[in-house]
């Protein structure tokens, strides 16, 4: 189980590692690193369009591995998408910037986001399968948690490595090469996760596919013919969590730091604090979506999230650290408590021969639609109509999912 469980957390834990200092490094340097001299809210808002790459190539990701998860093995599968995904982060943290090459360098930065956003689009329904195909009978929450425990651990992660860097170098050192460190550093963290991964065996769910040779000769076709409905609902249930996440983190961190003039160092400190209470919620909401089904406990969890969206604006104009310390960790307990579920859930919309591809390019979906543009669109909502805006955006993403998980069936007791 300990073997099984660390298999499944590592490659999200890496996931959201590489995304978030990314997505740390695009509040922060990327813009006058990769991008023209010029308007510095310009170059942020380039930063965050470069953000969305990866997210739009995902689901690309996640039909490529998912062919091969759902004819080949979750196993091998699993392995090539964490070699492609740590490759192409760690390549970030050696390209070159604007002033050395010119336009080469945002076009480089855009292909490595490119080769991070199919590495990451095969990770997560290989992660949650090898997790919910292993777990005994009545169990699939809690082992489906295992994978959903990885962000927070990649956040923290991600945090203390800018936030160390921040104590230790100064704002000339850290612009010119410090902000490397985090993303040569993921290389480490991919060898540890390849460790594991190859020392593991075939799932006993996809080993029985293969004895009765069930294996679809094109999947996603299967999919969009025969499963379309589940597709289209598992992402929109997926796109507030993205908007949780990434609006509570990224667009937070750069509002925080530029707008509210709050230190760099204070506010990663800050969202350290926050995202400890979304590790709190993940193990609490798997195993209430065990024992009272996956639904209700989402549709409590997205409500919750929608009234959310109405405090953004009075808690973090308030300027107050510990005000909005609160609100963070408020959004980022919701998100793992919506989060946490998705890791059984998902799987279970799909049958056994199919489930890799599907559960897979729900996910990545609804990262498009709650995450790929949520930093860029929070930025213009907020230069255009003030925070009020952004939080209405994120009560319309909690809507879309409330909408998607209310006509949805029960998954827990389905035929696995």
């Amino acid at each position: 189980m300990i073997r099984i469980a660390f298999a499944s957390f590592i490659g999200t834990a890496i996931e959201f590692y590489d995304f978030y200092i990314y997505g740390m490094a695009a509040a922060m340097v990327i813009g006058p690193v990769f991008f023209p001299d010029g308007n510095s809210a310009t170059q942020v808002l380039s930063a965050f369009l470069t953000f969305s790459v990866a997210f739009l190539t995902r689901p690309l990701g996640a039909m490529l591995f998912g062919h091969f998860g759902d004819r080949v093995g979750r196993k091998a599968t699993l392995v090539s998408s964490l070699l492609v995904m740590g490759i192409s982060t760690t390549l970030i943290g050696c390209l070159p910037g604007y002033a050395a090459i010119g336009v080469w360098a945002p076009a480089l930065l855009c292909l490595c986001r490119f080769g991070q956003g199919i590495g990451l689009g095969g990770e997560w329904g290989g992660a949650a399968l090898f997790a919910t195909e292993n777990a005994p009978k009545g169990q699939r929450g809690l082992y489906g948690m295992f994978p959903q425990l990885g962000p927070p651990v990649g956040f923290l992660l991600a945090t203390g490595s800018f936030l160390l860097l921040t104590y230790f170098l100064s704002e000339q050192e850290f612009k010119a090469w410090g902000w490397r460190i985090p993303f040569l550093g993921s290389s480490v963290l991919v060898m540890i996760g390849l460790y594991i991964r190859l020392a593991l065996a075939e799932t006993p769910v996809f080993a029985k596919v293969l004895q009765q040779n069930q294996r679809s000769i094109l999947p996603i076709k299967e999919i969009l013919n025969c499963h379309l409905a589940p597709l289209l609902l598992g992402a929109l249930a997926m796109v507030v969590c993205y908007a949780l996440f990434y609006i509570s983190t990224v667009f937070s961190l750069s509002y925080g730091t530029n707008t509210l003039n709050i230190s760099r160092q204070y506010f990663l400190g800050m969202l350290c604090v926050a995202v400890i209470f979304m590790a709190i919620a993940t193990p609490l909401s798997a195993w209430a979506g065990d024992i009272y089904g996956r639904r209700p406990v989402l549709l409590i969890a997205c409500s919750a999230a929608l009234l959310s969206g109405f405090t953004l604006e009075p808690m973090i104009k308030t300027g107050s650290p510990l005000i909005i310390t609160v609100f963070l960790s408020m959004e980022l307990f919701l998100m793992g408590a919506i989060f946490a579920p998705m890791g059984a859930l998902l799987p279970e919309l799909f049958p056994a021969h199919l489930r890799y591809t599907g559960a897979g390019t729900a996910y990545n979906l609804g990262g498009i639609l709650g995450a790929s543009f949520a930093p860029y669109i929070a930025q213009r909502l907020v230069s255009e109509g003030g925070l009020s805006w952004v939080g209405g955006y994120v009560s319309i993403a909690a809507l879309v999912s409330l909408l998607a998980v209310y006509s949805m069936r029960e998954t827990r007791n389905n035929h696995w």
